[in-house]
């Protein structure tokens, strides 16, 4: 035991002699003077270091004669010879423009210096500032060539995300990854969560093939890492939101006015006698329309060790509508974990599980028979509640013989009221993966990626009485009920080599295989006759005559890919760039002959700054060009549409008695096969000024060859019948191109001022190339009741572009009529006051061979802009997005006799000369109301999608307290909109190819004024 004891004492006695140890400490800086937290500060070829706290404070004891290095990403990394204790203060200036920050690309790594393709990175500053609600508005304006649409701005509802427009006419959605798993429903991730967006927009997107088609978002969300201290953080704000516009509808006085001069121009008798008496009536949007709360709050954790780095969050979410308050509710719950871990020195481990809960209540959103459609419609002369304080009936309108105002519009707060529609969705994501490097520079990994999906949900509609003849009047109520269940999950197996060969030679290959199988099942029920006509008691116990939805089949999903892909990946010092990649899919959707596709594509960078003749430019820092090509196929179909299934559900008469069973479903197709898309980039990435001034330009085109679609087909195919379809087929080709530019300047002013101005621009050109069917085009949308379709998709023109009649003004006299072309086939023959119509073939007759071009939704510019500015502990940063050059339809109005209207009806024609431009006002049958461009407006915009103030606590007032960190701040989202759109919104559409940009009376996007606090502790 002594002889143990003094052998230790030795040890140490020697350790001291020769490696002594010295205590440095001090303060890390950027070039501001602001402290930086989590640099990373290592003894090289030492297994010694720490970070620095959230002061930018750092304590750390190593070995005398060492070499101290400071490292943080987006800066220069700095190093210091330590040769005795020392107070070391260090300042670290930012590198050019985070040209050596590390960004995802797929099955790997680069740089944003290497990077040879078109990719976008968000980061977690932005997606701070703008305070989304979905992770979707935080790219609105952020990437050129990205653009986001409303498809309701109501709590919970989803956007449509489209990256270099809209290339197919099925499914446009991108390939979403969150920490490598597939996510289709972003409502689930708390934007608190994410550490950064990471955009993929070309064929660089080939690596993840076949789901990759449009575009990849990669998303990232916050960890700790290694040797960082424990890390607590909570931001929360609350706030409330209200609608940005109020359409402007008519008073009782102006309505009955108007409606008399209607009547009376139809020969009937005035409604309203008495318009005195009226006054201002009821404004149904106000009575629809309220203030209403917002309030969300993320709590995280991080932290590392020398083997380990974890990170936690929490998150919680409640949003109320602007319309209908807690019947248009939102809420989420998440809790997310990760944790990356060295098994051995040679052996990691990486994980993450995310939790969320969803609960949202839902109204009639948009169309006929929402209830902002009945708020605009129904007559102001109505109180919101009749004599015996039971909500009037939209009923009964004035004194002519016509009283009624239509079948389908109702009193919108009754609706309301009788509206019970609640869903809910758990969600499990986990990924659990395993690096192994067997020799140097060779790695192997392993890793599955697995969802499990839970939503459910029920609705009520109770018995109710609207008014005579409504389409919503129920005689017995009805309770639906429904539990669906999905799971997927992707396996990766793949193996990385990289090696540099005679010094500037570095090849990097990476060879590797994917499995991705996605199941569902879909169950609901219907039950009829709730005791009590409540909602309280509804449940399928309660019920009578209970129907399974699902009794024929059907309700069941399987879809599989197998893959496998090679890359590699060349450069020469970092100037010439090469990667090349192959990918071979196999797809469930196809049949035999078609199952599995080949997908190349390429690309090759020149950093042209490391040539001799720019590296020493004061004026150059930086300098890329590159160029990619490939092609990537696409899959998103229903599954199993090359052979025939018997889910569809049929009707027989067996003794003389009618009987439903199964049926053949969808038609099949067995010759689909995959749609690809070609796609081309030239860029350019440059740097200017000390990286001042940033440069970023891309050229594309993108052509898709042999859409997936499904085609207009007769009705005698029996493709009306429940469960049944038309079939898929590749049907037409589809070509974008256009130029993304994104630029940025910014500069201190003295050590107090900074402030920096980033902009981004990108044009769409979209082109129909083919259209493989007998009628030359595929048709969509609606308008109006019991009208043609309004959108087609036809060879040399934009996809979904809107097809109707073009006008030439309003009729002044009878002469004009009699000198026009008969207006008789359009369903009334003209007279003065009414829509002129234009004779495009000049046949002498307007009809339906006169329909053309009227529009398309498709914007051809897309303007982003950012303006940040600090002073001193102050902050201020706007955000800006512009869409110009995107038509959209007006949709909203009901053209029946009682029908209330905006006030743009006021300017109607009255005689001679007294306006060219809006039709009279009668109660005849006119063909005004036939789609024509007269409903068709331009949709351009600008809107501040965010503008905030914000203050950071200095250290020396948080010395005293135990937060490392505060700041408060004062924000607006959707501040305002500039546009001559009369409609509601002109973000809005449903996102379809061919239909979309139709205003069916969507739910506005709200603003929303918020206060909130994010501290660190």
């Amino acid at each position: 035991m002594k002889t143990f004891f003094f052998s230790w004492i030795a040890i140490l006695f020697c350790s001291a002699v020769f490696a002594q140890s010295v205590m440095v400490t001090g303060t890390v800086y950027d070039d501001t003077g602001q402290p930086l937290p989590g640099v990373n500060v290592l003894v090289t070829a030492e297994s010694i270091g720490t970070t620095t706290d959230f002061n930018g404070s750092y304590t750390l004891e190593v070995p005398s004669n060492s070499i101290l290095e400071f490292s943080y990403l987006g800066f220069e990394t700095q190093a210091f010879t330590i040769t005795s204790a020392r107070t070391l203060d260090v300042t670290l200036s930012e590198s050019s423009e985070s040209l050596n920050e590390v960004v995802i690309i797929g099955y790997g790594k680069k740089t944003k210096k290497e990077i040879t393709g078109a990719v976008s990175v968000v980061d977690d500053e932005v997606i701070e500032a703008l305070k989304p609600t979905r992770i979707e508005q935080a790219l609105q304006g952020q990437v050129a060539g990205v653009n986001i649409t409303s498809t309701s701005g109501a709590p919970g509802a989803a956007s449509n995300i489209r990256i270099r427009g809209i290339s197919t006419n099925g499914d446009n959605r991108p390939l979403i990854l969150v920490d490598g798993n597939v996510i289709e429903d972003l409502s689930v991730i708390s934007p608190g969560d994410i550490e950064s967006l990471t955009v993929l927009k070309d064929a660089t997107a080939g690596i993840y093939g076949v789901r990759a088609a449009n575009g990849v978002i990669l998303i990232t969300t916050k960890s700790g890492r290694r040797n960082q201290d424990l890390d607590f953080m909570l931001e929360t704000f609350g706030g409330v939101q209200n609608t940005t516009r109020r359409l402007p509808a008519l008073n009782a006085t102006e309505y009955a006015l108007l409606k008399n001069e209607a009547f009376a121009n139809g020969g009937l008798a005035l409604p309203f006698p008495n318009v005195a008496a009226l006054g201002e009536g009821t404004d149904y949007q106000d009575e629809v329309f309220e203030n209403a709360a917002i309030y969300n709050t993320n709590f995280s954790v991080r932290g590392g060790t020398d083997k380990s780095a974890y990170g936690f969050g929490l998150s919680y979410l409640d949003q109320d509508g602007i319309v209908g308050g807690d019947k248009s509710n939102f809420k989420r719950y998440t809790v997310r974990a990760n944790y990356d871990y060295d098994l051995l020195e040679n052996l990691k481990l990486k994980s993450g599980i995310l939790y969320a809960y969803t609960d949202r209540s839902t109204l009639a959103e948009t169309g006929l028979g929402s209830v902002l459609f009945n708020a605009l419609n129904v007559a102001p002369t109505i109180s919101v509640f009749d004599a015996n304080g039971d909500f009037s009936l939209a009923d009964g309108v004035g004194q002519s013989s016509i009283t009624t105002l239509g079948n389908e519009i109702i009193n919108p707060l009754a609706q309301i009221d009788n509206t019970f529609n609640e869903n809910f969705v758990s969600r499990i994501s986990a990924n659990l993966g395993l690096n192994y490097e067997i020799i140097e520079g060779l790695n192997v990994e392993a890793r599955i990626q697995a969802n499990y999906a839970d939503a459910r949900g029920n609705s009520f509609a109770p018995e109710a009485f609207y008014g005579s003849g409504k389409v919503f009047n129920i005689d017995r109520n009805v309770y639906n009920e429904y539990e669906n269940y999905f799971r997927d999950y992707t396996f990766d197996a793949f193996a990385a080599y990289a090696t540099t060969f005679a010094d500037k030679h570095n090849l990097n290959a990476t060879l590797g295989m994917s499995v991705f199988q996605t199941t569902g099942k879909f169950t609901g029920f219907t039950g009829f006759d709730i005791p009590n006509n409540s909602y309280d008691a509804a449940s399928l116990a309660n019920a009578t005559d209970i129907v399974d939805n699902f009794i024929n089949g059907g309700n069941t999903f399987d879809a599989r890919l197998l893959s496998y892909f090679a890359r590699a990946q060349y450069d020469y010092d970092k100037k010439y760039l090469l990667s090349a990649v192959i990918r071979r899919d196999g797809s469930s959707k196809f049949g035999p002959e078609n199952k599995f596709g080949y997908f190349p594509s390429a690309s090759a960078g020149w950093v042209v700054s490391e040539e001799s003749f720019l590296n020493e430019s004061s004026t150059i820092d930086f300098l890329k060009l590159r160029v990619s090509a490939g092609i990537i196929g696409n899959d998103r179909i229903p599954d199993f549409r090359f052979v025939s299934l018997l889910n569809g559900e049929g009707a027989y008469v067996f003794d003389n008695t009618l009987q439903f069973g199964t049926a053949s479903g969808a038609i099949s197709n067995p010759e689909i096969k995959w749609e690809e898309q070609e796609t081309f980039n030239v860029g350019l990435d440059a740097r200017f000024f000390q990286s001042k001034l940033d440069l970023t330009l891309d050229y594309y085109v993108r052509t898709t060859r042999d859409l997936l679609i499904s085609p207009t087909v007769s009705g005698i195919l029996g493709t009306a019948a429940p469960g049944s379809s038309a079939p898929v087929v590749n049907g037409g080709d589809v070509r974008n191109k256009g130029l993304e530019v994104s630029v940025g300047w910014r500069d201190d002013v003295g050590d107090d001022i900074s402030y920096s101005i980033r902009a981004n621009a990108a044009t769409l050109d979209n082109e129909v190339l083919r259209v493989d069917n007998q009628l030359g085009f595929e048709q969509g949308g609606a308008f109006g009741v019991g009208q043609a379709f309004p959108s087609r998709f036809q060879e040399g023109e934009a996809i979904g572009y809107f097809f109707g009649y073009q006008t030439d003004g309003i009729f002044q006299s009878q002469a004009e009529v009699d000198a026009h072309p008969s207006q008789l086939a359009l369903g009334a023959e003209a007279q003065p006051g009414d829509l002129r119509f234009v004779d495009i073939n000049q046949d002498g007759v307007i009809d339906d061979e006169d329909r053309t071009n009227i529009g398309d939704p498709i914007p051809t510019l897309q303007l982003g802009l950012n303006l940040q500015f600090n002073y001193k502990n102050w902050d201020f940063q706007s955000y800006f997005f512009a869409s110009i050059g995107n038509d959209i339809v007006r949709n909203y109005e009901r053209s029946i006799p009682l029908a209330n209207v905006t006030n743009r009806n006021l300017n109607r024609w009255t005689g001679p000369g007294s306006t060219n431009e809006f039709p009279r006002v009668t109660t005849d049958a006119t063909s005004n109301n036939v789609f024509s461009d007269f409903f068709v407006e331009d949709g351009s915009y600008l809107r501040a999608n965010n503008i905030q103030i914000g203050y950071t606590f200095s250290d020396s007032l948080l010395s005293n307290s135990a937060l490392d960190s505060l700041r408060v701040y004062a924000s607006v989202n959707n501040a305002f909109t500039l546009t001559d759109y009369s409609g509601y919104d002109p973000s809005a559409s449903d996102g379809n190819p061919i239909g979309g940009g139709i205003d069916y009376g969507f739910y506005p996007v709200p603003r929303t004024m918020i206060l909130g606090l994010n501290f660190n502790f």
